[in-house]
């Protein structure tokens, strides 16, 4: 007997290996379900925060769960599947209980399924109703366990669980009925998301609020019940409020967020540098100038970091499922006419050549530029005014002088330095540029004003945080940018606005089809734009009086004070008009480079685009004709006055394209842009 015995329990041990070795080939022979699903496209702000999401194949909410909250996870695994971390994929102990309850109650009480079966099954997106279903279900919960680790399975789960309509995963279920991420939940919201897989449709809290709550509540009874949550917090979370309706994802900077994506469909993900809070405030705020504006008038407005180039904000309609306001069209990318808002690059420019001076005196007279005979916006001349006076009133003739004495190409090629693509009507730049006469984007004006912002050299906008931080071209020099912001601080503000905190300029196109205002403080730079996307005329819209408030109310919701403006440059020339060097009291016409005067002056040295190096930090300059004294300039900023001598040594400007000026005792001029090592 005993020897029958032995030779049993042999057999029985070589038969449970068999059917062990049988059920391991079983499970790894077993054909996974595709676990590399997509989910929603995104894009961030700065922070992290959702700013846009997009649906997944059939219209459904299912994004990357990202950071989730412990004690949800806790409360989860406790409530569906307290031995997830021991067993391998099937618990046979709450199998064996549910089956045996089932059986004596002849209904379900409990569930056998872990949380591993419940992947498998929305993964293959079975029934787990039929014994076949039950069984696939077993078995890719066997291989599951076997090919990836415990995080990713309850990834997976946190990523597919069924939420109710079509949301899918956690993360969708918080941002649509709590409005928020979830990494941080309350018990009474954990409890909620616990609840609501097991019977998404029938505990909807938006349709069936009282089996939602009760389903809630059954799951913190539970949760009390077994220590993880005190009475205390359990009583507490009963009496919370359950949501009654899905929140909207957020779909802020669509026009933005659709440009990125277009751009680049395969990233998934889009980390800008706008600030969610910003946006949101500014959209409100475009939204609502808009609708004072006028049933079909539409707005855009762009916030950006001019000490980084971060880009803020960006609206590029009021709505952007506005029919009526053709909300669709970005019109922050928009072509449009600037209006006024060039002639601070113009200024800049003139003061920065040596053509004049803030205080310098400028003939503001009826004047014909060969057949182009410009008017001043309100048809009235103010004779001789100040230079400041005259971009200050924003006069059109005396900047029409200016843009002739510079040329336009020059206007031209220094608006393409700030990275600006503008369109020309005919192609060829005229004296028209200065008032408006070519198209630029809100965009490429927010660049041009940010670069003014930085002392005349500003950082490249950008929109992504992967993008590079880079610097633009240099337009102008420290000082005569900072002359143009002084001007333009010293321009009254709307009513009630303060005084002396921005540097801004209002525009109006020809036709009144298009009202700008575009400023800056010390830190952030802001531009305003508003119209019909159609082009069609606003009759009576003017930018000091449609753009210039909203320009200042969007730098108070952006903040709760204004960045102060920077101080002088150290080199600049701060006094009256009477006390400024002869050649620059008055503006008088000049041409320094093509067909000078016979007698004019010339700088016979350095000779125009030379490459040479400073010899000790100083550099040889040498005149020839014209009429002493003269004044020499180099980048803008006097360097000798009263000069009478042939040759002078002065300061090296500085390595890099300098440009000098002199000028004699009647006006005339000749200039040179050379390099220095």
């Amino acid at each position: 007997m005993k020897r029958h015995g032995l030779f049993a329990l042999v057999l029985l041990l070589f038969a449970a290996a068999g059917l062990r070795d049988g059920l391991d080939r079983w499970i790894d022979a077993t054909d996974l379900p595709l676990m590399l699903v997509e989910t929603s496209d995104e894009m961030r702000d700065r922070n992290g925060a959702l700013l846009r999401a997009w649906q997944v194949e059939n219209g459904r909410w299912r994004l990357d769960p990202g950071p989730v909250d412990a004690d949800f996870l806790a409360m989860l695994v406790r409530y569906e599947d307290k031995r997830f971390g021991d067993h391998h994929g099937v618990d046979l102990l709450a199998m064996t209980r549910a089956v045996g309850q089932a059986l004596w109650h002849r209904r379900t009480i409990s569930g056998g399924s872990t949380l591993t079966m419940q992947v498998a099954r929305l993964l293959e997106q079975g029934s787990t109703g039929r014994w076949a279903g039950k069984l696939r279900q077993v078995r890719v919960a066997l291989a599951l366990e076997r090919r990836i680790s415990k995080d990713d399975i309850l990834s997976l789960y946190l990523t597919h669980a069924p939420y109710g309509g079509n949301l899918e995963g956690v993360r969708a279920a918080t941002l649509a009925w709590f409005g928020k991420e979830p990494r941080r939940l309350t018990p009474a919201q954990a409890a909620l998301l616990v609840a609501l897989p097991q019977s998404p449709e029938n505990r909807r809290p938006d349709r069936h609020h009282a089996r939602a709550k009760a389903a809630r509540d059954r799951v913190l009874a539970r949760m009390r019940a077994q220590g993880v949550l005190s009475a205390e917090q359990a009583e507490a979370a009963q009496h919370a409020p359950v949501p009654q309706a899905m929140r909207p994802f957020p779909q802020l900077a669509a026009h933005l967020a659709d440009r990125l994506r277009a751009a680049d469909p395969a990233a998934g993900r889009y980390d800008t540098t706008l600030d969610a809070g910003v946006q949101a405030r500014m959209e409100m705020l475009v939204a609502q100038a808009a609708r004072r504006a006028g049933s079909r008038v539409s707005a855009a407005l762009v916030v950006a970091d001019h000490a980084t180039g971060d880009i803020v904000a960006s609206v590029g309609s009021p709505d952007f499922a506005d029919g009526g306001r053709q909300g669709f069209v970005d019109m922050t990318r928009a072509l449009r006419s600037p209006g006024s808002t060039l002639k601070p690059l113009i200024y800049g420019l003139a003061f920065d050549q040596g053509l004049a001076h803030p205080e310098t005196l400028i003939s503001d007279t009826p004047t014909a530029f060969g057949r182009y005979v410009p008017q001043n916006f309100d048809g009235i001349f103010r004779g001789e005014v100040r230079v400041r006076e005259a971009l200050q009133m924003s006069l059109n003739i005396p900047v029409v002088r200016l843009t002739q004495e510079l040329g336009p190409a020059r206007v031209m090629a220094a608006l393409r330095r700030t990275g600006a693509r503008p369109e020309l009507p005919g192609g060829k730049p005229g004296l028209a540029i200065a008032l408006g006469g070519l198209g630029l984007t809100l965009e490429d004006q927010v660049q041009l004003y940010a670069a003014l912002a930085q002392g005349g050299q500003g950082p490249v906008l950008r929109a992504l945080q992967s993008d590079p931080r880079m610097q633009g071209q240099r337009l102008m020099s420290d000082v005569a940018a900072w002359q143009v912001g002084n001007i333009l601080s010293g321009l009254a503000p709307p009513p009630e606005a303060p005084r002396g905190v921005l540097a801004y300029k209002t525009g109006t196109s020809y036709g009144h089809r298009d009202a700008w205002a575009l400023g800056y403080d010390g830190r952030h730079v802001i531009g305003v734009w508003m119209g019909r996307a159609d082009g069609t005329p606003v009759p009576g819209a003017f930018g000091g009086d449609l753009a210039a408030p909203v320009l200042f109310e969007a730098f108070g919701r952006l903040k709760p004070s204004f960045d102060p403006l920077p101080p002088p440059p150290p080199a600049t020339l701060i006094v009256s008009s009477a006390q400024l060097p002869a050649p620059l009291r008055r503006f008088r016409p000049r041409d320094a480079a093509f067909n000078r005067d016979a007698g004019a002056p010339e700088l016979a040295f350095p000779p125009d685009g030379a490459r040479l190096a400073a010899m000790d930090g100083r550099l040889v300059v040498k005149l020839r004709g014209g009429a002493a004294p003269y004044l020499l300039m180099a980048n803008g900023q006097p360097v000798a006055t009263g000069l009478r001598g042939p040759e002078i040594e002065i300061p090296s400007p500085g390595r890099g394209f300098s440009t000098l000026v002199v000028v004699d005792a009647k006006g005339r001029s000749d200039r040179v842009t050379v390099q220095l090592d």
